[in-house]
């Protein structure tokens, strides 16, 4: 973790939270609207605006004066149509983003008819007094590797989902921790971030894939753009190439680099909120152990759980590749830490390899 991290109190990782919000939803606008902007400059050719044309060639062909009809204006439409996608994206994650991840894993409200269930809702209820947030709905994926995510856009409209697998596997004490630690999650306001990228991340993959198709069907115009554009224009055409190409993992590296600090402080506040760092510690050192990956939750929605669902390895270690590519921090690591608050001495974490 870092030190500006650890050095942030509560309100002051909430207001870093919220400019973040504000900071990534602005950047994955300017990439879709790259993305769309390229669609225009090489496929439609509605923004040729660097060939070799002269000046007074340019204003005849964009502004086309005459006494009736006045002057005529490009229109981007691939740019247009980008834009559009990339606020409709960010309303619609923040009404109903939420509502919509929990669908794609096949999640359904906890009954207080189920003991083991009715359990998970006091102990959400006991965090929600802890934390002095409002009640969040409960929810359990059926699932059989354990695992839990938080989702939502501001504490009052806050889910948490826990697979069946963490219900089964864990006890009381380490349900707690686990509940725990997705509350921080909520009173961070990690969870309207995430959620919010999450969708950015579905609405880039979307564009990419429009764009690729596109170039399939625009390889005259495209030829005749780089041809007519000059060596500025064939140096943003391969940039939007591979853009383009690159632009679901573009989208997902900025999801990770996103999500892999903030578990450490959702484990630091799990701690805080229960007086147990060892509950925690030893949940995680079960969701650690378990074989099978959590196939109910999917790729674009992996940054939100509490362990990486699909048990990548990147994820097992340190290092500059590791936080680019890793959704979380090694767990070893975490739970030496909360072992650590408890003033237990752990051997240390196997060393990356």
């Amino acid at each position: 973790m870092s030190p500006s991290t650890i050095s942030r109190n509560l309100y002051e990782q909430q207001t870093h939270n919220k400019r973040m919000t504000v900071v990534v939803m602005l950047l994955f606008g300017l990439f879709l609207a790259f993305l769309g902007f390229g669609f225009d400059l090489y496929i439609t050719g509605t923004l040729d605006t660097f060939s070799h044309r002269s000046p007074s060639q340019h204003f005849t062909r964009y502004y086309d004066v005459d006494a009736d009809s006045g002057p005529s204006f490009p229109i981007p439409i691939g740019t247009s149509i980008a834009i559009v996608i990339g606020i409709v994206m960010a309303f619609w994650s923040m009404s109903s983003g939420a509502r919509v991840i929990l669908a794609s894993t096949g999640a359904v409200p906890a009954s207080p008819g189920k003991p083991a269930e009715k359990q998970l809702i006091n102990i959400v209820e006991e965090m929600r007094i802890a934390s002095g947030l409002p009640q969040p709905s409960v929810y359990i994926v059926p699932d059989p590797d354990p695992n839990a995510f938080a989702t939502g856009t501001r504490p009052d409209n806050s889910y948490i989902a826990v697979t069946q697998g963490l219900l089964d596997k864990l006890n009381r004490d380490e349900l707690q921790g686990v509940v725990a630690h997705e509350m921080s999650h909520i009173r961070n306001y990690d969870v309207r971030l995430m959620t919010i990228i999450a969708a950015f991340v579905g609405s880039i993959i979307l564009i990419s894939n429009w764009a690729r198709l596109s170039m399939r069907f625009g390889g005259r115009r495209r030829d005749s753009s780089r041809s007519d554009s000059g060596p500025l224009g064939a140096i943003l055409f391969i940039i939007w190439i591979i853009g383009v190409l690159l632009a679901p993992l573009l989208a997902q590296l900025m999801a990770m680099a996103v999500s892999r600090k903030r578990e450490y402080l959702a484990d630091a506040s799990a701690a805080e909120l229960t007086r147990n760092p060892l509950g925690l510690a030893e949940a995680l050192k079960k969701i650690d152990s378990a074989a099978e990956p959590t196939t109910s939750i999917k790729k674009g929605t992996a940054h939100l759980c509490i362990a990486d669902p699909h048990g990548r390895k990147i994820n097992e270690k340190e290092g500059f590749f590791a936080e680019i590519f890793g959704t979380h921090p090694p767990i070893r690591k975490r739970i030496m830490l909360l072992q650590a608050m408890a003033y237990q001495r752990s051997p240390e974490p196997h060393a990356a390899t």
